[in-house]
């Protein structure tokens, strides 16, 4: 496995930076982000496509680590999206992902890039289990906004769009996958909506947050490590396995899945990610 590709795998913030907005580039670089992506499709109107896709291409050509979300199959920028990115040393993000055998085709024709599949309708998280199962895809990511709009459902309505989002986290288990990516928070200015809507994630599974400004990026990273008592917790369990025989923590018998949990907590908190 690639350099890249683990870190697609291992990243817990990926921030959107519009592609037609080159002087945003290095800022979003020196974000403190797991992962820049620089984004050629909802962020960039039609007749600015073709310009944003050379500025991008410029700058993965400076040997810049980013992804590149490009537009989705159908669109009539897609074909030259894909001529322009492969074989280049970038990951891409591909929206709309909605069956394998069109995901395949698109990891084909990039050559080696480690893909994001962005699920963000009803039929790609039907499917999101074939499509994880696609070589090149590293990671799965939830597109709550258009998927929201498809079901007619607002998309922080946390009850309507449970379904999906457990969806995403037993598909990416299943296939071996880290877990899933999850989906913007809206509203800049509401820090608090931003952390809850991150611990939710979190307690469902998922291990990641796509962001829309740098100013999400610290909140979100902070969101996501294991709190001070989970770290603890992890601690106790950890030193008493090392004890051997049958044991218990805070009441709890201690085993296998438990010590593995256990073990990935302080991980998480030592690395900074939540793979």
């Amino acid at each position: 496995m690639s350099a890249l590709a683990e870190k697609v795998r291992d990243t817990s913030t990926l921030l959107f930076v519009p592609g037609d907005r080159p002087e945003r580039f290095t800022k979003a670089a020196a974000s403190g982000a797991g992962l820049v992506v620089l984004d050629l499709e909802d962020a960039v109107a039609a007749d600015r496509k073709a310009e944003a896709r050379v500025h991008v291409a410029e700058w993965v050509a400076g040997n810049h680590e980013c992804a590149v979300r490009i537009n989705p199959p159908g669109t009539e920028w897609h074909e030259a999206d894909l001529a322009a990115f492969a074989q280049q040393r970038c990951a891409v993000m591909l929206p709309k992902a909605e069956d394998a055998e069109t995901v395949r085709g698109v990891a084909d024709a990039l050559g080696t890039s480690p893909l994001i599949a962005l699920i963000e309708t009803a039929q790609g998280v039907l499917d999101a289990r074939h499509i994880g199962r696609v070589a090149a895809v590293q990671r799965l990511a939830f597109g709550s906004f258009d998927l929201a709009a498809q079901l007619g459902v607002a998309p922080g309505d946390r009850e309507a769009l449970a379904a999906a989002r457990s969806a995403l986290v037993l598909a990416s288990a299943a296939v071996g996958l880290p877990g899933p990516v999850d989906g913007v928070t809206g509203d800049l200015h509401d820090d608090e909506l931003l952390v809850d809507d991150v611990r939710h994630a979190r307690l469902l599974g998922f291990t990641g947050k796509l962001c829309v400004h740098p100013k999400q990026v610290a909140t979100t990273t902070a969101a996501l490590r294991p709190t001070d008592d989970e770290q603890r917790w992890a601690r106790e369990v950890v030193d008493a396995a090392a004890q051997g025989g049958v044991v218990a923590v805070r009441g709890q018998m201690i085993d296998k899945p438990v010590v593995d949990r256990a073990r990935r907590v302080l991980r998480q908190a030592e690395e900074g990610n939540p793979r």
